[in-house]
């Protein structure tokens, strides 16, 4: 290896990183983007005379390789939690008023609530290993080779030694990078993007990052996993941390002493928000001290210390130029409203829903219109109200068709439902929707069958309901457009991988009216196979506590449906999991008694606690009823704490749960363990990395 060689290309790499500093991040740049593009050149000419100085934190390293055949599902190590979102000044005193009562002596960090895709990312040793999206939460799509794309995301921690080091932050798609993409799409004829956020996230599954490279998303960073352990003690100091070590960190953060300053710093930045390059749909208030947030803990969904605070919508006027149907799955009609072009949340919209009939006779808009139109939580344009007074001359009512505008069938509309349906099971649109919903990461979560692969498998006749999903084989896959050996294989291997899903998810897939994933836990818990749920009678599914007798006649018609059998019967012959995977009960101590969590637990989730219950011969409900045997509260237990008193039902506390489930020390507790540490020096090593 020539000494001169490797001296120029560490002096280049050098340049760059300032280059790339210097333009990404500080927004200032030194040199054209000719002078930047020969560094660059010169460097990749280097490394492939000399490929032993090609290291992964090289710039070069950034440049899309070779495109993907598909994107890897991982597991999040701690669960990506959303926060609990608030929207006026009364919620946030709320907010602060739960805090209070539990701790004292706190500040807040107030954030820029970056309207983009959440990622993790995982550094090794200091150096840039994984990008995960967030997913469900639980887990995520690995988009690495995307990631390492975006300049102003450091491939190398600054500092780093050893050990693995998680940093969380939002991926975004800059407003004027938004314009630039929209007029080159527009030039060549390819349909125009909604909105940067939905741009950056169609990015980020980009299959080619080559392609991704070009669209130049960004990056900042907003939290560090365990932070604790580097000796860090407030999120103020994490985001420091974050900026020392190279990350782009937003500078617009606001430490404020009391409620009535974070009131403020909303307020401000709602007023400010279209001054920024990049979209921002409200604020992120988070308690500063890592000590404090401890105390006050999660939930199973979000946590205690944190909140958001969203931004009222933005609202625009234009002309209604038609009203047009859709039909969805359940063959609910719903009218759309095709609009003249309008700048809306600095998003063009040129359609916006009007819900339902019922909501469509309320606000009577017409044809011709002139409307009040805003994006409901800042991602669904909808109609709010007409403009009566510049309403034109001879505008006629629009009447919902009678028949499907789809299928041709006749359409119904029940006393007691808001929209009209189209009743034929065989619709196209119903079928379509039906598929997608199967095949949906809620539903028997088979990856990569997404809306366009089903409709080209409806359109060449390859399948016809998602029954037919398990006859397709590799060979018909791969002779579909863009559709490689490859990709087939994996989509094959998906398909065969869902016939092992839990019951619960199986229910849910089958897309029984008013049936979510709730439902579908109880349907479960209260019948062993699929076939004992399908014999149920109507008025047996509505004693069972949380179904109720609308919910019960749903699923008691779905399955009098001669198709839907049909159906089923595919699932049944292709080796579909149709039965409940029992948990072990190692003993039945519990006897088939009834327990409902309320509040929070400090030893388990209640999901964890509801696993205890069944493995010890228990049953977990989601509500209070004279069935339930206990009600397990903890802190901040809400309404079903109320009811057990009012019902009589015996009340406990974690206490005393715990003393109840240890009568077996060897029952099987289904619990998260925590990362196994290896090394004599672990814990050291850990807190070297900062």
């Amino acid at each position: 290896m020539a000494e001169p060689a490797k001296k120029r290309v560490e002096e280049l790499r050098k340049q760059i990183e300032h280059h790339n500093k210097l333009y990404y991040t500080d927004a200032a740049p030194e040199i054209s983007d000719g002078a930047y593009d020969r560094l660059m050149k010169e460097l990749i000419g280097l490394e492939a005379a000399h490929p032993e100085l090609k290291t992964k934190d090289s710039p070069t390293q950034r440049v899309g390789g070779a495109p993907l055949e598909g994107f890897k599902t991982i597991t999040h190590k701690v669960p990506m939690l959303s926060l609990d979102n608030t929207y006026n000044p009364e919620d946030l005193r709320e907010f602060d008023a739960r805090i209070k009562k539990i701790t004292e002596k706190y500040t807040y960090t107030v954030e820029l609530k970056i309207d983009g895709v959440a990622i993790s990312l995982i550094y090794k040793d200091g150096y840039f290993e994984t990008g995960i999206t967030r997913g469900d939460g639980e887990r995520g799509d690995d988009v690495t080779a995307n990631i390492k794309t975006i300049k102003s995301l450091p491939l190398k921690i600054e500092n780093g030694k050893s050990g693995n080091v998680e940093v969380r932050g939002e991926v975004y798609l800059s407003k004027k990078q938004f314009e630039k993409i929209n007029k080159e799409r527009e030039a060549k004829g390819e349909p125009l993007f909604a909105n940067p956020r939905n741009s950056a996230a169609g990015t980020l599954k980009l299959l080619d990052s080559g392609i991704v490279a070009k669209r130049r998303l960004d990056f900042f960073a907003y939290y560090l996993v365990d932070s604790a352990k580097y000796g860090i003690k407030t999120q103020w100091q994490a985001l420091e941390k974050l900026k020392a070590a190279g990350f782009p960190v937003n500078e617009n953060i606001k430490l404020c002493k009391n409620i009535d300053e974070v009131i403020e710093t909303c307020a401000k930045w709602e007023k400010r928000r279209n001054e920024l390059d990049y979209e921002i749909d409200g604020m992120v208030i988070k308690v500063n001290e890592f000590d404090k947030q401890q105390i006050l803990g999660m939930t199973a969904k979000s946590p205690r210390w944190a909140i958001s605070y969203k931004f009222k919508a933005e609202q625009a006027k234009t002309k209604l130029k038609k009203i047009t149907v859709q039909v969805g799955r359940t063959g609910a009609l719903t009218p759309v409203a095709e609009l003249e072009p309008v700048l809306l949340a600095s998003t063009t919209v040129k359609r916006a829903t009007l819900h339902n009939e019922e909501d469509l006779e309320r606000k009577d808009a017409r044809e011709g219109d002139t409307v009040i139109v805003e994006k409901a939580g800042e991602i669904i344009p909808e109609v709010v109200s007409v403009v009566l007074a510049e309403r034109p001359a001879g505008a006629k009512k629009f009447k919902m068709p009678v028949n499907c505008p789809v299928c041709g069938e006749k359409t119904e509309k029940y006393e007691d439902e808001a929209v009209r349906r189209c009743i034929n099971i065989k619709c196209p649109a119903v079928v379509e929707g039906s598929i997608i919903h199967f095949a949906s990461r809620d539903g028997m979560n088979i990856d990569g069958m997404g809306p366009a692969l089903v409709q080209q498998l409806l359109k060449t006749k390859m399948i016809f309901d998602y029954g037919d999903l398990y006859t397709l084989d590799i060979f018909a896959l791969a002779s579909l457009e863009r559709m490689g050996q490859k990709s087939a294989d994996n989509i094959v291997k998906a398909i065969e991988a869902s016939k092992d899903r839990e019951l619960d998810r199986l229910i849910y897939s089958l897309g029984i009216r008013n049936v979510g994933g709730r439902t579908a836990e109880i349907l479960s818990d209260n019948y062993p196979d699929l076939k004992s749920l399908m014999a149920a009678k109507e008025e047996e599914l509505s004693c069972i506590n949380e179904i109720g007798p609308v919910v019960a006649h749903d699923i008691y018609d779905f399955f009098r449906v001669k198709e839907n059998l049909q159906v089923i019967g595919k699932l049944e012959k292709a080796g579909v999991n149709t039965k409940r995977k029992e948990q072990r009960v190692k003993k039945n101590i519990l006897n088939g008694d009834v327990f409902v969590f309320t509040g929070e637990l400090k030893a388990y989730t209640r999901g964890e606690a509801g696993n205890i219950v069944k493995s010890l011969g228990g049953r977990v409900s989601g509500s209070v009823s004279k069935e339930t045997n206990y009600v397990v509260a903890g802190p901040e237990a809400g309404s079903k704490l109320d009811k057990a008193r009012k019902l009589g039902v015996k009340v406990i506390d974690e206490k005393e749960f715990l003393d109840i489930i240890k009568q077996d020390n060897k029952a099987e507790v289904v619990k998260k363990e925590p990362e196994k540490k290896s090394g004599k020096n672990n814990k050291k090593s850990q807190g070297e990395l900062f």
